[in-house]
């Protein structure tokens, strides 16, 4: 897709971060952006931001975990346009850090819900309408094609001890995407999954939005460790920044988009990690690298790789670690 002027587009987590760069940046190339998210405050600060800048924009409040909401937001959005989207972007979603050993069906429930089956929601209500509507077939309002993205991670490559449940959400939404990318190919349907690394935004607060029945965990959370995350995902890339790199990979029919890692590097560590793991000599070859790591963090300079905590965002506290009650979880990896 090269041209977005007039397009229809509905875009998740608009609200906010990724998601609402991406509504400033395609709306600002004339497409007609539905944004929906958890937060009706942040949708209503949202959607007069977007109209202040010219950008014809609807938002919707709605729980992408529920699916009869689910339905009900496409409809209603279908409804004011008059079409389903052409552009369909999933980039809602959220994480919590904390022991894998710690982890609890809540937390699992919870992140999966959001990064996982709000995708496949998303895919399943939306697909066949586009294929209706745009297949370059016979579609009933145009046969010009669309395009769906995915926002993944970087994470979607490899396994965190402290982050598994994301991980796993992550790795499973690109191979999501990828089978769509396949399985669209005759529609004229693009399919986009991104992979970004540290992004400006605010998934560092999205545990406010947990639901009180998901609200069990085995990890520690406070002020301070959300406190701390706000600080560094505010030296993430800028969203409208990140969203040029999805409008490249949409107008070349790229598949996958790195936009923090153009030459694959990082993609290409990960997957030789796994090969390593499948042999013994490549499991000499981890260990040398993980002495090379432990070597280097201890040589980081103070705050670690992203650096000293910004103050204004408060006093800060360390994420990742489990409550201090769980005697099975060593007492390193606890809340002290």
């Amino acid at each position: 897709m090269k041209d977005f002027a007039g397009k229809i587009a509905f875009i998740t987590g608009g609200a906010s971060g990724a998601g609402l760069g991406q509504a400033k940046l395609f709306g600002g190339l004339g497409a007609k952006v539905t944004i929906v998210d958890i937060r009706q405050e942040a949708i209503d600060k949202a959607v007069a931001e977007l109209k202040g800048l010219g950008i014809d924009a609807l938002g919707i409040q709605m729980d992408l975990t529920n699916r009869p909401q689910y339905t009900a937001a496409a409809d209603a959005a279908e409804k004011h346009w008059g079409a389903p989207p052409q552009l369909l972007i999933q980039t809602a979603g959220v994480n919590t850090f904390g022991p894998a050993e710690a982890s609890t069906f809540e937390d699992y429930d919870w992140v999966l819900g959001v990064n996982l089956h709000g995708v496949v929601n998303g895919m399943v209500i939306f697909v066949p309408r586009m294929i209706k509507a745009y297949n370059t077939q016979n579609g009933t309002v145009n046969r010009d094609g669309g395009h769906i993205a995915i926002v993944s991670s970087m994470g979607a490559f490899d396994g965190f001890a402290t982050d598994a449940p994301y991980s796993v959400s992550k790795a499973a939404v690109l191979n999501l995407g990828l089978s769509y990318y396949d399985a669209l190919k005759p529609y004229g349907i693009g399919v986009t999954v991104q992979c970004p690394a540290n992004i400006n935004s605010n998934i560092g607060e999205a545990v406010k939005t947990r639901p009180a029945s998901l609200s069990n965990t085995g990890y520690y959370v406070s002020e301070g460790t959300i406190n701390m995350l706000k600080s560094i995902h505010a030296q993430g890339m800028d969203p409208v920044e990140l969203a040029g790199h999805l409008k490249y990979a949409m107008e070349n029919g790229l598949p996958v988009s790195l936009p923090h890692d153009p030459e694959a590097k990082m993609v290409r560590h990960s997957l030789e990690k796994v090969i390593n793991f499948s042999s013994v000599e490549g499991m000499e070859r981890v260990r040398e690298e993980e002495k090379r790591m432990a070597e280097m963090m201890k040589n980081m300079p103070d705050g670690g790789p992203f650096g000293k905590p910004d103050p204004k965002f408060g006093p800060v506290e360390v994420f990742g670690q489990a409550k201090p009650d769980l005697e099975w979880v060593d007492t390193a990896k606890k809340k002290h």
